[in-house]
C-alpha cells in the first residue's frame, strides 16, 4: 500500500524542470503527506494536454452520493481497476502522475511494534506514482477534485514491509499513461512500473507515525534501529 510519502529532497525549480506542473502550482517542502491533503499531481485538460494541479489524497468518485468513505480509496490495486466501478471509468481518461521523491512503510516487528522505513528510487530521484483522478460535484455546486494512488503486488525485499506497493511508474511510461488515445491493451506494461529492485531503502524514525507531523525529523535515522538494513 502506500499511505505515506514525501516530496521533500527536490527543489521546485527542479520539479518544474523534470514534470509538466507549470509555474501556478504551490509545490511546498513535504515530509510527511497523509491522506486527505492536497498534492501536487499532473492530469490533463479535456484536450488531453498536461496540466498541473493539486488533488485531495482519496478519491470520491463523480457519481458518490457524499465524500465519506474517501479513505478507503486512498489506494487502488491495479488488479481491479478495469473492474471497480469506483475507477473504471477514471481508467479511460483521468490517469495522472503524482509526484513524490519517496514513501514509507511500516515493518512488523512483532506484537504492536513496527519500524517506518522510508524508500525512494536507488537513484534518489523524484517520481511520478501512477494515480487516477476524479472530479465530485457536492450539492452546493462547489467541486472536490480527488486522486487515488495506484498498488501492485510487492516482491522481493520491499515484500518483507508490505504485500503491496505503489506503481512507480519509468519517466519514458509518464507521457503513455497521462495521454488520452492510450490504448486499455497498452496499460498493463506502463503499470508495471520500474524493477522495485531499483529502490532504497532506509529505516527512520518514529517521528513519522504522527500524521500531523511534517518536519524534517520524519526522515532522521531511529535512535535504536530494531532491524537490519535491507538493502
Amino acid at each position: 500500500m502506500c499511505g505515506r510519502y514525501t516530496l521533500a529532497t527536490t527543489t521546485p525549480a527542479q520539479l518544474r524542470d523534470r514534470f509538466p506542473i507549470g509555474e501556478s502550482v504551490q509545490i511546498a517542502t513535504r515530509y510527511n503527506v497523509a491522506p486527505g491533503d492536497d498534492v501536487v499531481c499532473v492530469t490533463t485538460d479535456k484536450e488531453g494536454a498536461p496540466r498541473g494541479e493539486l488533488l485531495r489524497w482519496g478519491l470520491v468518485p463523480h457519481w458518490a452520493k457524499d465524500t465519506k468513505d474517501a479513505f478507503k480509496r486512498i489506494n487502488a490495486r491495479v488488479e481491479t481497476l478495469a473492474e471497480r466501478p469506483a475507477y473504471r471509468d477514471a481508467l479511460k481518461t483521468h490517469r495522472c502522475l503524482v509526484i513524490a521523491d519517496g514513501f514509507y512503510e511500516w515493518q512488523p516487528l512483532g506484537g504492536k511494534v513496527k519500524q517506518p522505513w522510508w524508500i525512494t528510487r536507488s537513484d534518489h530521484a523524484p517520481f511520478a506514482f501512477a494515480g487516477l483522478w476524479s472530479t465530485w460535484r457536492a450539492p452546493d455546486g462547489s467541486q472536490l477534485r480527488s486522486m487515488t494512488i495506484v498498488t501492485t503486488e510487492a516482491v522481493g525485499a520491499l515484500r518483507d514491509l508490505h504485500h503491496r506497493a505503489p506503481v512507480i511508474l519509468e519517466p519514458g511510461a509518464e507521457p503513455a499513461w497521462l495521454d488520452h488515445a492510450t490504448q486499455p491493451s497498452e496499460l498493463p506494461a506502463l503499470l508495471a512500473g520500474i524493477d522495485q529492485r531499483q529502490t532504497a531503502t532506509r529505516a527512520v524514525g518514529t517521528a513519522v507515525n504522527d500524521a500531523r507531523y511534517d518536519g524534517p525529523a520524519c526522515l532522521d535515522a531511529p535512535d535504536e534501529p530494531r532491524s537490519a538494513q535491507l538493502f
